[in-house]
């Protein structure tokens, strides 16, 4: 054979090995591609990404289990448990995996399994794989918050600051009129000290209650132990129980932990405590108790005051409310402290219930979705 034969020759094989490498290579690979759309894990990267991701983010596959969730997801009790909470977002999911293409909608959800709030949200689901759905879920609701914002702060201002604003300026006049009178001043010049601070207290509140309407689901949260939660509310309100011989207990899963906002939540309870210790005996006590139960944290405070009746506890949580009139006015109650907790509690996803009897005390207890590890 000749040299140039020969070298055609091994031309020819070189290529028809090549050719036989690439083709092998394109085989293995389309095998693996064909196993990763058939496996029911999560392509290599996914999870990693989902989980950096702000806001609520995750993925679900054909029966709906979740994957991987970003921590937004969790902090909004949208999933847990490995599945999706919101049966709105179920159908949108269902959806997008039956007809295998994109599915939008805007739609207004609960805020967590137990509250009574409300979030506007735009959910978009993304169908991937024909085995995955990458789910998002973005809040809506910020404008019309606002706008309920201000219809409320003018109509509560208007209802409640009337009467010590006329009180402020009927006592300003008596003043005036009693100059020459010492004892006289002084008198009128306490009350009108007394007014001044109630209706500071009362504008401090109500500015604390639009500030919760206005952040909605409260998006700063972290993950909170509630035994440090209940220990600086039993410190905000130790001076006043102390003085009246009430004695403070903590005890139960103290070690328990919440997706919240720490200074809320501390507001919240230290407001529970605060009442319970306005409405008790002298050396009496108040007890706080934490436990876990189906999945939710629960915070009881009780305490051996005087109790409500059936009415009563069916109003206690109105703004402005207060089950003991001539008690409120004397010890500066607003009215208010109630309904900043039920607030508080709802835009953390959880409710609170109360149980009281007249002359047996009463229990007020708060749930929030535990913390998914």
């Amino acid at each position: 054979m000749s040299a140039p034969l020969i070298l055609l020759a091994i031309g020819v094989g070189a290529v028809a090995g090549a050719a036989i490498v690439l083709l092998i290579i394109w085989v293995l690979r389309q095998r693996e591609e064909e196993a990763e759309r058939s496996s029911n894990d999560l392509p290599r990267g996914v999870a990693q990404v989902v989980s950096r991701l702000d806001g609520a983010v995750f993925v679900v596959d054909k029966s709906l289990n979740v994957l991987t969730a970003s921590e937004g997801a969790s902090i909004l009790s949208i999933v847990g448990q490995g599945r999706i909470l919101i049966p709105e977002i179920v159908l949108i999911a269902e959806a997008a995996l039956k007809g295998n293409d994109v599915r939008e909608d805007d739609m207004e959800i609960a805020r967590g399994p137990l509250g009574d709030a409300t979030l506007t949200v735009s959910v978009h689901a993304s169908p991937f794989r024909s085995r995955f759905v990458l789910i998002s879920v973005v809040d809506r609701g910020e404008f019309k918050r606002l706008d309920d914002i201000r219809r409320e702060f003018v109509a509560n201002v208007s209802h409640e600051l009337k009467t010590p604003i006329a009180s402020v300026g009927l006592l300003a006049e008596a003043l005036q009129e009693a100059a020459d009178e010492p004892e006289t001043v002084r008198h009128f010049a306490d009350r009108l000290g007394t007014e001044a601070k109630r209706l500071g207290d009362i504008t401090r509140e109500i500015i604390e209650l639009s500030r919760l309407q206005a952040e909605g689901a409260l998006a700063d949260f972290e993950q909170v132990t509630i035994g440090d939660i209940v220990e600086q509310a039993i410190d905000y309100n130790r001076v006043v129980a102390k003085a009246r011989k009430i004695k403070l207990v903590s005890g139960g899963e103290l070690d328990s932990t919440i997706y919240g906002d720490p200074a809320r939540l501390v507001v919240a309870v230290s407001n529970l405590i605060a009442n319970a210790v306005h409405y008790s005996p002298d050396k009496s006590q108040v007890g706080i108790g934490v436990a876990r139960r189906n999945s939710f944290v629960e915070i009881a405070v009780t305490d051996q005051g005087i109790g409500m009746t059936k009415d009563e506890v069916e109003r206690v949580f109105e703004r402005f409310y207060r089950t003991d009139q001539a008690r409120s006015r004397s010890t500066g109650g607003t009215g208010l402290g109630l309904s900043i907790v039920k607030h508080i509690v709802s835009n953390h996803g959880g409710d609170i219930r109360v149980w009281s009897s007249p002359g047996k005390g009463s229990t007020f207890t708060i749930r929030i979705p535990e913390a998914t590890q």
